[in-house]
């Protein structure tokens, strides 16, 4: 049986196939990145296994994370999201989805795409850290009170951390995990 990090649910076929096949590895596409950021703040006070069971929800609830439709959503549309039992039913995230997108948008408009921005932080350099060694970093704080600058809400220290594992800006994977690179 192959070895994997700790934190791996292996009775959860969806959480190991995120695992084996997403997390950790270098995303550059603006729609990849928008939509785990998405699912990253509504993971705030929940854990990631819980966001991660709901995402083909959450896909099909967000138009696919299509932002073009997110951040025309409407009262209308924050309805229906509110009355999704399907997916994560928090007003002040649903809301802060929409408005984070728009500020995602001014991001890519600024930098050119998303991707330019957040792997700017670290001159496109992959850092190298165990998964277990923390939860938050001088690097996620940075970015996380550049987000709040520019309005996101749901965008802490953590969730940045988190987030920066998940799209490969810092590649965690335990060192007797097989997806360890040295």
């Amino acid at each position: 049986m192959k070895k994997r990090c700790f934190w791996v649910n292996l009775k959860n076929p969806i959480y190991v196939k995120y695992h084996d096949n997403e997390w950790s590895k270098p995303k550059h596409n603006d729609k990849e990145l928008y939509e785990l950021l998405i699912l990253e703040m509504f993971q705030a006070g929940l854990s990631w296994e819980c966001v991660l069971n709901k995402r083909e929800n959450f896909r099909k609830a967000y138009d696919n994370f299509d932002i073009e439709k997110v951040v025309n959503y409407d009262s209308d549309k924050i309805l229906e999201l509110l009355n999704n039992k399907n997916i994560i039913r928090n007003k002040s995230k649903i809301i802060a989805s929409i408005e984070n997108s728009k500020i995602f948008k001014n991001i890519q408009n600024e930098f050119g795409s998303f991707d330019k921005y957040i792997w700017g932080f670290t001159n496109n350099e992959i850092i190298k850290e165990e998964c277990h060694l923390r939860v938050s970093s001088s690097l996620s704080d940075l970015i996380s009170f550049d987000l709040k600058k520019r309005g996101m809400k749901f965008v802490g220290t953590k969730i940045i951390y988190s987030f920066l594992q998940s799209v490969g800006i810092i590649d965690a994977h335990q060192k007797e995990c097989f997806c360890f690179k040295n």
